[in-house]
């Protein structure tokens, strides 16, 4: 690697990055636990509103523990027998011990809980408002996971993301305490998470309207007219109450690491220190594109320096052009039971992959799709417009096919080498217009009826190298292939 390359390459790695914005909420939130009740008064009606929905839902006297607690008042508003209470922020837990002295409260992190807690039994497991704030849905819930066993329940409410831009205002005029930037999580994609990590929704609903402090009418809107048909869809607050199903032992899958590149000779050697074993045994195929750069110098370098590794390194060059001829090359080549694509990019963390191969390997899909439309994402990660077209494409597919699919165009997608067989047979049926191949894998998933599952992914600015996506040519192409979808799928069933 030459010394530009070194320099093009990421300064630190992704672990270092997410513990770097874990200090920052760390530190915000630490900052601004001596003012949450200021802010609680302040937005009183909300705050009230959700304290009475929590009462409703959980029992009087019942053993509940509230991950991310902040302050303790919900817990100590819903009367537990016994009240636990953990959130990472210690100046959070030091004012809710000085507060509500009878109830227990604990430094820990949503996303790392207490191995105590984990042997520990209780009725309720509540997240409020907590959902938006934590850095890996996924683990959160994975993590809430391990203490909600036998009849116990989770119980989570957050914000809409229809809200987000009144909640910002009030940010601005001083109404809202202001926040990191929130994963504006829809019903959809929270039951995605949970259907991932061993829960089934029991209950779900919504409340609160009218969040402003204004006499009589504050009381009609949030008491009767929030309830109404239709009018529901608007509110606020988003509830559920999830309970657990048993967690199935994961089958024993290896994988084929597909990692289509060209020009991306910065990347590589970050690629291979990242990458994560997966299964019992583990190949990673490059399909070089015919670089001009020395990537495939890079690759063999790589190879040659890494003989102590627990994964195969293996190099092809592809035989005609675009990453869709590159990923069907490496497809077919692989030896594994699982396949898995990985842009050479790196704005997908390969740290994220073990999420893919754990759902194919414990049966919650059969195309493992990655999205980007969840977390929120670094400065120049997605340009606006290829932001509006994925955002169009997701919806007309979505409807298209019947199944729902949030982002039909990132890179990141894993199914068994026995679909993918099946998938090969009917490629011809949408012709070779899909430049990149994430359509033809989704069209083809539905063509034979598998589970197609969203999985939300960390998405990340591109730090070597340039894209190679052409937004108007490659849009038209997909469009036109979109309408063949809708002819194919839609009209003649």
């Amino acid at each position: 690697m030459t010394e530009a390359d070194t320099r093009s390459a990421p300064k630190s790695d992704f672990v270092a990055q997410e513990k770097a914005r874990h200090g920052r909420r760390l530190a915000f939130w630490d900052a601004i636990a001596p003012e949450r009740d200021r802010w609680r008064r302040r937005g009183r009606v909300y705050h009230e509103e959700v304290v009475t929905l929590l009462r409703f839902l959980i029992p009087r006297q019942s053993r509940v523990l509230e991950i991310g607690c902040a302050t303790g008042d919900i817990l100590a508003a819903v009367d537990p027998a016994r009240g636990v209470g953990v959130d990472f922020s210690p100046k959070m837990v030091e004012l809710a011990k000085t507060k509500h002295p009878r109830l227990e409260f604990r430094v820990s992190d949503a996303q790392a809980l207490d191995d105590s807690l984990k042997s520990d039994e209780f009725d309720y497991v509540v997240m409020s408002d907590l959902i938006g704030h934590v850095s890996d849905v996924w683990t959160t819930v994975r993590e809430a996971r391990a203490v909600v066993r036998g009849g116990a329940k989770l119980v989570i409410t957050w914000y809409s993301f229809l809200w987000e831009p009144l909640l910002k205002l009030g940010e601005l005029i001083g109404l809202k305490m202001p926040v990191h930037p929130e994963n504006w999580l829809s019903l959809a994609d929270l039951e995605g998470f949970l259907a991932l990590n061993h829960f089934e929704v029991v209950h779900s609903g919504s409340r609160v309207l009218f969040p402003l402090n204004v006499p009589i009418l504050s009381r009609f809107m949030n008491g009767f007219v929030a309830k109404l048909p239709l009018i529901r869809s608007l509110n606020l607050v988003r509830y559920l109450v999830a309970r657990p199903v048993p967690v199935p032992k994961p089958l024993p899958l290896s994988a084929s690491v597909i990692v289509p590149c060209r020009n991306e000779r910065g990347n590589i050697a970050p690629c291979i220190a990242r990458m994560p074993m997966l299964g019992p045994s583990m190949e990673v195929i490059f399909c070089d594109g015919h670089s001009t750069n020395g990537t495939v110098k890079e690759i063999e370098r790589v190879r040659a320096a890494s003989p102590g590794r627990p994964f195969a390194i293996e190099l092809l060059v592809q035989d005609g052009k675009g990453k869709k001829d590159a990923v069907w090359k490496a497809f077919r080549a692989a030896k594994n039971d699982v396949l898995m694509i990985l842009d050479a990019d790196l704005t997908v963390p390969p740290e994220d992959l073990p999420k893919f191969h754990l759902a194919i390997s414990e049966g919650k899909g059969e195309l493992i799709n990655g999205t980007r439309m969840v977390y929120p994402m670094e400065g120049g990660a997605m340009r606006l417009l290829n932001m509006l077209g994925n955002r169009f494409f997701s919806v007309v597919l979505s409807w298209i096919l019947g199944q729902r699919i949030k982002d039909t165009l990132c890179g990141t997608k894993v199914l068994r080498r026995s679909d993918w067989r099946k998938i090969e047979g009917d490629l011809a049926a949408f012709g070779d217009r899909d430049p990149f191949g994430d359509f033809d894998l989704i069209l083809g998933a539905t063509r034979q009826n598998l589970k197609i599952r969203d999985l939300p992914v960390r998405y990340r600015a591109r730090t070597y190298g340039e894209t190679k996506i052409s937004r108007f040519r490659d849009g038209l192409r997909l469009l036109r292939l979109t309408w063949d979808a809708w002819c194919r799928l839609k009209w003649k069933r």
